[in-house]
């Protein structure tokens, strides 16, 4: 718009309004081309932005699959899928050199993703059928969930045909086995035994009574506990005794070498609740205070009999601190405090109706003082080739030594 006191043109006459149309045309294509182009700038740094985000989302969920970063386990989720070349590739083809060792379940390998990450791999093998991949792939999921401080924690998984593969945090330390009677036998001080105890009691306890589901071990042995940089305890395996095939029985499998730890209910009637662990916790307590295995006899002192067997007659002749390991310094002890943890081991070790659970061990191993406890006779499985004339049985004894029971069909290695 446009104001004068004057005419704007002559009254009298015409005047050409081209030029003046023309050039308010060209100020509003002018203006139109500035407003256009700033609005469309926005539009595709917008646009941009938006597909740089979601470019960047896609190609950041197979990098995690790929690598198997550690700290993507952390969420409560589906174990990580690793592919199974890469985990070839950590382990050089799962090479000796990078064998950790063997247990129940297979071998586990030291390996080292591109990351930089350093895992510990376990080969299943198993039949691969459709239903035993789902039923692997089930389990395999309950276990990733499990997040606790004394538990081993899964990373991922991989399979490829007849082999199943699980991916597992890697431990410096190894097994606490080579430690109580190994090579590193003696390097152990009291403090650092107490807190491996407290340690595997806090880890079965939360599968026992914390997790949504309980988890039966069924394997808890020295060589199943694991040290991290700290000497702090982690207990491996759990949850795996329900991913054998189901033509295979969980006895055969476990009776080779490891008779002094299982529950005599669990081998004789088969049943299984949690206090099966809490008697084999009680055995490996006896291991780590004596330094001695369970079956009676080490690389340093053979034990004329089984380790319980000889605890309990400690105990009848009023001499359980005969039981500490030599290695340990006696200024770095409590005696009472020694003593109260034999007594739980022990306790841990009698008939089902008396074993407390796991959740109750932890807080007599925190509490203080003596335990004013009733201990009867424990019952334990020996190997047939010790050849004993002296076992005593269950409808009673005056002997001092532990009910033993034979079973000929099975021997320890």
């Amino acid at each position: 718009m446009r104001y004068s006191s004057k005419a704007f043109f002559p009254s009298n006459g015409t005047v050409d309004l081209a030029a003046f149309a023309s050039s308010a045309g060209g100020r509003r294509k002018k203006w139109a081309a500035v407003v256009g182009g700033v609005v469309g700038g926005v539009c595709l740094l917008m646009f941009l932005v938006i597909a740089v985000f979601f470019w960047f989302r896609r190609q950041r969920r197979p990098a995690e699959s790929l690598t198997g970063d550690i700290l993507g386990a952390t969420e409560l989720r589906g174990p990580l899928n690793f592919h199974y070349r890469d985990l070839k590739f950590a382990t050089k083809n799962f090479s000796k050199e990078n064998k950790l060792g063997e247990g129940g379940f297979g071998e586990v390998f030291k390996g080292t993703l591109k990351n930089g990450k350093i895992i510990a791999v376990k080969k299943l093998v198993m039949t691969q059928t459709k239903s035993a991949r789902a039923s692997f792939l089930s389990e395999v999921k309950l276990i990733s969930n499990v997040h606790h401080q004394n538990l081993l924690r899964l990373l991922g998984c991989s399979s490829k045909r007849s082999e199943l593969l699980l991916v597992y945090e890697y431990m410096s330390n190894g097994s606490l086995d080579k430690f109580l009677f190994g090579e590193m036998h003696g390097m152990l001080n009291w403090k650092q035994r107490f807190d491996i105890v407290v340690g595997m009691a806090r880890g079965l306890a939360y599968l026992h009574h914390e997790f949504h589901v309980c988890i039966i071990h069924r394997d808890i042995k020295s060589n199943n506990v694991l040290l991290d940089d700290n000497f702090k305890p982690k207990i491996a395996d759990f949850g795996l005794a329900r991913l054998l095939p189901g033509d295979q029985s969980h006895l055969s499998t476990y009776f080779a070498g490891t008779l002094g730890y299982i529950a005599p209910e669990y081998v004789i009637h088969g049943d299984l609740t949690e206090k099966v662990d809490t008697y084999s916790f009680g055995v490996v307590v006896l291991e780590i205070i004596s330094g001695q295995r369970s079956s009676g006899g080490s690389v340093h002192e053979a034990l004329p009999q089984h380790l319980l067997e000889w605890a309990w007659q400690l105990n009848e002749e009023d001499r359980l601190l005969k039981l500490i390991d030599k290695s340990l310094n006696p200024d770095e002890y409590d005696l009472e405090e020694v003593e109260r943890v034999i007594t739980i081991a022990l306790l841990c070790t009698q008939v089902v109706s008396l074993r407390p659970t796991m959740s109750e061990v932890l807080v007599m191993l925190l509490s203080r003082g003596r335990l004013n406890v009733q201990l009867s006779r424990p019952t334990f499985i020996e190997s047939p080739s010790r050849g004993r004339s002296d076992l005593t049985d269950s409808t009673g004894s005056s002997s001092a030594a532990p009910t033993s029971i034979l079973m000929p069909k099975f021997s320890a290695r």
